[in-house]
């Protein structure tokens, strides 16, 4: 897992559901130097918090941070909140007085979140710059004792403290230094002494050193070079002292966004006004702007960016073009106007790989962040799901969500659910962005196995042969893997007479039934018995379906005489009259066979001599009738 993975991972920590957990409304507060090292204990959370060590071991204590990198620790023995990974204040907050870093503590099992505020504190591991090497004044010998010239400013990454605090100007007979404080900055202008005279020196080299208040002191020096030259009594001035301009941050480069005037109350080239930009300021503004020095125009030379840097400080001097120039100062003020450019963030934590389509109404699957870099409105959003799911997006705090279960969940309906989230700002116009999410619902045994038919039924021939499969029973699960494995077994309804396994043999597996004898129609008709379908889930569910063995007859069975003809190879005699006529009732002829339908159904065929047609047999009904007059 890359650095960003793992930060989006542990970023989503942040926010837990409200309905489920533990909210903790405590805020520790603990503070700590950059730079310290590795290890170095910042609090104790165990205490602070009131919890044990044994209990945040035991529960799974856990840092989470939306940064880049892993700045804090916990040991789980000792509830030592420790530094993980080099801090740089500069890094982290850059031109800022204050560097709160916000981190949150989870317990599991059950879930409680902490808000801990570890306060950066800067040391002084950075030493005051100035933009450039050598600033040049050209100072008229005319020029009066105690007039100022503003000397450039130093830039120090530190805050506070640690950042430039004076200036020093190295030991001369001619100038001093005299440096005044702002709450934002510190400024110091060269102070003329003594009446300067070229004659009898007409360069001199001063070092200016800026020196910040940190311990130890650092320091960082440039030169000052004074060309002494001959009178220009007249210093450009400009209209104002302080200008003050507001741009968008989309303004195009090349475009004009202030024109500074500044005259000369003398005449000829002494009167001809130059426009420089001078460095300084608490960002190098050089690098963003320039002057026309002809016109005094300042444009954009490269692209502005609120989120980088929202204000501005330019220093501008007016040199006119006497043989003795002479400067006029000013400062300009540029503020940069936000504008809507930068679209939503969403990082995703998910607190489980698949969910169980059983969870709970209000069960926290995911956690969602959003971010925006932009500022004011243009960085207020909002965030919802687009879709019409089962499932919810509760705001914890800020812009801190937990992705929630609002609705009854089945794998067998859909097993995989694509969450489109989208996050929208309050820009004008407003920017957007989505993220999706795929939940995937894991398998309960919800569904007991089921019979396609309410019977089955089946036709098997009597006699039929020993092992025979008789038919098959099959049921399907909706479940899925373990859940949806069946096993077949027989149902015994009458244990108490012949058991059913001494008769019939199931395959748990398949579901075949096969004859464990072979069946007499004469002496059995029907098997019924039920066949149950069990699944292999925890707990078990199961279900029953009645077969119904319905045995076919075959003609195995003679047909039987009944008395008094039975007796095999007796003759039986019956006495007619002798002139008895034709139609004559002789006798009844009665037989049975054990078959049944059409293997029962008899005939009576009748074998008389040859030539001898004195008797007639109905055929059905098994009568002998005279055919003819007996004697005649």
């Amino acid at each position: 897992m890359n650095r960003k993975q793992k930060r989006d991972a542990e970023w989503m920590l942040l926010a837990i559901s409200l309905c489920l957990f533990d909210w903790s409304s405590a805020q520790i507060s603990y503070s700590v130097s950059e730079e310290v090292d590795k290890g170095t204990v910042v609090g104790n959370i165990a205490k602070d918090f009131h919890v044990s060590a044994q209990q945040l071991e035991e529960r799974g204590f856990r840092i989470v941070s939306g940064h880049s990198k892993t700045y804090f620790e916990a040991n789980l023995k000792t509830g030592a909140l420790f530094v993980s990974d080099r801090i740089d204040r500069e890094e982290l907050c850059p031109n800022t007085p204050k560097c709160p870093l916000n981190i949150q503590g989870i317990l599991s099992n059950p879930m409680n979140i902490y808000r801990i505020e570890v306060n950066i504190l800067d040391i002084n591991d950075n030493a005051p710059a100035f933009a450039e090497k050598i600033h040049v004044f050209n100072i008229s010998e005319s020029s009066s004792t105690g007039e100022r010239y503003p000397l450039p400013a130093a830039h120090d990454a530190d805050t506070d403290i640690n950042s430039v605090k004076t200036f020093k100007i190295s030991p001369n007979e001619y100038f001093s230094i005299d440096v005044s404080s702002s709450r934002d900055s510190v400024s110091a202008e060269l102070v003329l002494q003594k009446a300067l005279d070229r004659e009898k020196q007409s360069t001199m080299k001063l070092t200016l050193t800026a020196v910040d208040g940190g311990k130890p002191l650092k320091s960082g020096s440039m030169q000052i070079l004074v060309n002494v030259i001959d009178a220009n009594d007249n210093s450009p001035l400009f209209s104002n002292s302080l200008y003050k301009v507001s741009v968008s941050e989309n303004i195009p480069v090349g475009t004009t966004i202030l024109k500074l005037n500044a005259t000369d109350l003398d005449e000829g080239p002494n009167a001809d006004v130059t426009y420089f930009l001078m460095g300084g300021g608490t960002v190098d503004s050089s690098k963003k702007f320039s002057v026309i020095p002809d016109s005094g125009d300042i444009i954009v030379k490269a692209d502005l960016d609120y989120e980088e840097s929202n204000v501005y400080e330019l220093r501008v001097r007016a040199t006119d073009q006497g043989g003795s120039p002479r400067s006029g100062y000013a400062k300009v003020l540029l503020e940069v106007v936000d504008i809507n450019d930068n679209a939503p963030e969403i990082s995703i934590t998910s607190m489980m790989s698949t969910v169980q389509e059983d969870a709970t109404v209000g069960t926290v699957i995911a956690l969602v962040t959003v971010s925006d870099k932009d500022g004011g409105p243009n960085g207020l959003t909002s965030c919802k799901i687009q879709d019409s799911v089962p499932f919810k997006l509760t705001s914890n705090y800020k812009n801190y969500y937990s992705l929630l279960i609002d609705g009854p969940l089945d794998r067998e309906t859909v097993s995989v659910h694509n969450l489109t989230i989208t996050a929208l700002d309050e820009g004008s116009p407003p920017l957007t962005s989505t993220a999706v999410v795929k939940v995937y619902i894991s398998d309960v045994n919800d569904n007991a196995p089921r019979f396609p038919e309410g019977d089955i039924n089946v036709y098997l021939k009597e006699n039929s042969k020993v092992g025979q499969i008789i038919t098959k029973a099959t049921a399907q699960d909706a479940d899925a893997n373990e859940n949806a494995k069946i096993t077949y077994s027989l149902v015994d309804k009458n244990p108490a007479k012949t058991p059913l396994s001494a008769t019939l043999h199931i395959n748990g597996e398949t579901g075949e039934i096969s004859a464990l004898q072979s069946f007499n129609y004469e002496e059995l008709k029907t098997i019924q018995f039920k066949v149950q379908a069990t699944d292999s889930g925890v707990p078990p569910l199961s279900s029953n379906v009645t077969v119904n063995v319905l045995i076919l007859d075959e003609n195995d069975n003679n047909p039987t005489i009944l008395a008094p003809y039975s007796e095999h190879g007796s003759v039986n005699s019956e006495t007619i009259p002798y002139s008895a006529e034709a139609g004559y009732f002789v006798a009844k002829i009665r037989a049975v066979d054990a078959d049944s339908g059409y293997n029962a159904l008899l005939s009576y065929p009748l074998s008389e001599p040859k030539g001898n047609n004195l008797f007639r047999i109905g055929t059905s009904t098994g009568e002998i009738r005279t055919d003819a007059l007996v004697c005649s």
